[in-house]
């Protein structure tokens, strides 16, 4: 199993980045992925925000890929970001279930 790459964006303007660590945190421990280094990057600035397609804070990248592609109506903003969970309510952070199979997924993955 390969350690993936974590990354989350965050926008200072938004509550909810302590909670999608801790969140994050313990999906990582759960998955036993406990080497995982998780790297932080504020963004401050409506063109950084377009620069890399940050949708709104918390977002979270593994290998490089937001967990939660953009609709095609998502635009990029300094922003709090909206999350739906697997059963339909509306959510600050992602749904843990989905950070696990997307996690999984990246572990699975052959070292090229």
């Amino acid at each position: 199993m390969r350690t993936p790459d974590v990354e989350v964006l965050w926008w200072d303007g938004c509550p909810s980045t302590e909670r999608a660590l801790d969140e994050l945190g313990a999906v990582l421990r759960e998955l036993g992925l406990v080497d995982a280094q998780v790297r932080m990057r504020e963004i401050t600035t409506d063109a950084d925000a377009e620069r890399v397609g940050f949708l709104g804070s918390p977002t979270i990248l593994i290998d490089g890929r937001d967990i939660a592609p953009a609709a095609s109506n998502d635009t990029a903003a300094l922003s709090c970001r909206v999350y739906r969970r697997r059963d339909g309510r509306i959510s600050p952070t992602p749904d843990p279930e989905d950070l696990k199979d997307v996690l999984r997924r990246a572990a699975a993955q052959e070292v090229s």
